[in-house]
């Protein structure tokens, strides 16, 4: 039967070329844009470590000065070098990593290659396990290379061949800023997208391509990437130094599951009203413990822009379904008299329903084919530009069978109204006017 429909709808479409092109490219057009800018919104937005989002928490303190306190103020995005190095050296949580990036210059061995810059992630040992970084070859360092502030590194596969070659980096000696380190271990391709650990080094375009015990790091003076605050009564000459009022450092855990969260924020609050009565921190306690997802929320990490540009995308696909219906109910009352003999010789009302819903399905899928390839057109713009997260923007498996259900539905949504309305021409005025 459906056979049967489809051919009436191929001959129809071959009667009314020029309207059908027209219902087509509606279609094809508001497919395309809302497509475009929805798969670009889904990468954007997606969670960058789904297997354990739930159970990563990043670690919000308050240790400012009593001056323009009110409560219920967010705090410090990143916290104090002290307070990072304590909490550590606590281990309340199953894993925690303090971290923040950087960058150096690597001195490559022989005269193959010249020195080039690349950037660093300053770390500690948990870090590799807790975000489940996959190794190619070695392993990370340990927790009691952090204590021994050891002069290792890892470094990614990118970076390990164009040192090199095909040769295995590990045990070899990576130069940065003049500094010698020993490679300890390779990752494999590794970018998380959004890059949620650390967001004031760049949110989506990360450029680490070697990670060094921060211990080490701080020893060296390696040069260090991202935001600072200073907030003390005094001058700072060293913002990085142990004991000064400045948050630079950020601070994850992994805790066993998600319910745990409650126990370690009030190990937070206990901390902060311990560090009060120390004199350290001179507000109540004010901290904040968010999992992956709740920090890139907070963070607002979608471009404003790109939600924007997503809504007005399907405000432009409704209003392109809405001249598909005018069209359709066009076509199809001009078909009344047709319409009106098949009733006559016996079609009921739900067969020329039928009929009608699937001339306007096939109208989806002609408009979904086309839409798919202006979406193709429409993410190559997108990588064309400028900002930085628009190299993520790439149509999976997922989102193409989404174009075309998106692109089916929408049309036999639109054929509803004109469909009914069709069913509903009575056939003995028809054959009367005929």
């Amino acid at each position: 039967m459906f056979g049967y429909y489809l051919n009436l709808a191929l001959r129809s479409f071959r009667r009314n070329r020029v309207l059908t092109a027209l219902m087509v490219l509606a279609i094809a057009l508001g497919i395309g844009a809302s497509m475009t800018t929805l798969t670009v919104f889904h990468v954007l937005s997606g969670d960058p470590i789904p297997q354990k989002s739930e159970r990563l928490f990043y670690v919000q303190l308050d240790p400012e000065t009593r001056d323009g306190y009110k409560p219920g103020d967010e705090p410090q995005d990143q916290l104090t070098r002290f307070d990072a190095e304590e909490l550590l050296r606590q281990k309340k949580a199953k894993r925690q990593a303090m971290m923040t990036g950087g960058g150096g210059v690597v001195e490559p061995e022989g005269n193959k290659l010249k020195p080039f810059t690349v950037g660093l992630r300053y770390t500690s040992a948990d870090f590799f396990a807790m975000f489940d970084v996959p190794f190619l070859r070695g392993r990370s360092w340990t927790g009691g290379d952090d204590d021994a502030r050891a002069r290792v590194a890892v470094v990614t596969r990118e970076l390990g061949e164009k040192l090199y070659g095909g040769t295995d980096p590990i045990g070899r000696e990576l130069r940065i800023d003049g500094h010698a380190l020993r490679i300890v271990g390779v990752i494999d391709d590794w970018k998380p997208a959004p890059h949620f650990y650390d967001l004031n080094t760049g949110r989506y375009d990360s450029d680490e391509q070697a990670f060094v015990p921060i211990s080490a790091a701080l020893d060296l003076k390696l040069g260090r990437n991202g935001s600072i605050n200073c907030f003390g009564r005094s001058m700072v000459n060293d913002p990085t130094a142990q004991n000064v009022p400045c948050s630079w450092m950020q601070y994850w855990v992994e805790l066993e599951s998600a319910g745990d969260a409650a126990a370690y924020k009030r190990y937070l609050d206990n901390y902060s009203e311990q560090q009060l009565s120390a004199g350290r921190f001179e507000r109540p306690a004010n901290t904040r413990l968010r999992n992956v997802m709740e920090w890139l929320e907070f963070r607002q990490v979608v471009p404003g822009d790109v939600r924007l540009q997503m809504w007005l995308a399907f405000a432009f696909l409704l209003v392109c379904l809405l001249n598909t219906v005018g069209l359709l109910l066009a076509k199809f009352l001009r078909r009344s008299g047709e319409i009106g003999v098949r009733r006559a010789l016996g079609a009921s009302r739900m067969e020329i329903f039928k009929q009608c819903l699937v001339e306007a399905g096939t109208v989806g899928v002609a408009g979904g084919a086309l839409g798919l390839v202006l979406a193709l057109l429409g993410l190559w713009a997108v990588r064309q530009r400028p900002a930085e997260y628009a190299q993520l923007a790439h149509l999976d498996g997922g989102m193409l069978a989404l174009t075309f259900v998106l692109a089916i539905g929408a049309s036999l949504l639109a054929g509803l109204l004109p469909a009914w309305r069709a069913m509903r021409v009575p056939p003995a005025l028809q054959l009367k006017s005929q």
